[in-house]
């Protein structure tokens, strides 16, 4: 096996003595810096590597915390006005993923970068803490390799913002193939209209 195989399998193994203290001093370090902040290297960087990163100029990595928990309507006082199926103010739950939420804030600070992917790299009871991988569009290297160019092309654009990677996928509910994801592709909103649109002959 690779050092790559060896360093995954440590990360595996996260209730280990050695990767508690080391998760527990990093978490104490991230707590103490900005919510977002670009990093000279990647903290995973088996991870990094298996979802696009190369150590070549071009890519970026950002680290981004996210407040745990589930989503609260944000009312007045509680108040919602209307009827009683809207009336509930706690126990929401955020229709995207806190990944997919980090990805849209890094993507949002970082117009001018296309958003590779993201992988989890620590977390505490208020926080999770995520890296994203960014390629610059514009950089020659980037546009010279055929096997990331692709992501140079305009309809690539704020990709992390249409649910397009993987974490966006994922709260589309488009892990599921076959009869299981029939009811999420292309997307739940456009199965919907297919079903619930009438279509009838022009001549019947």
């Amino acid at each position: 096996m690779g050092v790559y195989a060896y360093m995954q399998q440590v990360w595996n193994k996260k209730q280990s003595d050695v990767m508690r203290f080391l998760q527990r001093i990093r978490c104490w370090e991230f707590r103490h810096q900005h919510r977002m902040v670009k990093c000279s290297r990647p903290t995973r960087i088996d991870k990094a590597r298996r979802l696009g990163f190369k150590k070549k100029p071009g890519y970026v990595i950002w680290r981004v915390r996210v407040r745990r928990g589930g989503r609260k309507r944000p009312v007045s006082r509680g108040i919602t006005y209307g009827k009683p199926k809207t009336a509930g103010v706690t126990g929401l739950k955020n229709k995207k993923n806190l990944q997919a939420i980090a990805e849209g804030r890094v993507g949002r600070h970082c117009g001018g970068l296309r958003l590779l992917n993201s992988y989890w790299v620590n977390q505490d009871a208020i926080f999770k803490y995520y890296e994203v991988i960014l390629v610059d569009p514009m950089h020659r290297v980037i546009r010279r390799d055929p096997r990331i160019n692709w992501i140079c092309k305009a309809v690539h654009k704020h990709r992390e913002m249409r649910g397009l990677t993987s974490a966006g996928r994922k709260h589309r509910g488009l892990r599921h193939k076959g009869k299981r994801g029939t009811k999420a592709r292309p997307s739940a909103k456009a199965f919907w209209k297919r079903i619930n649109t009438v279509k009838l002959w022009r001549y019947r």
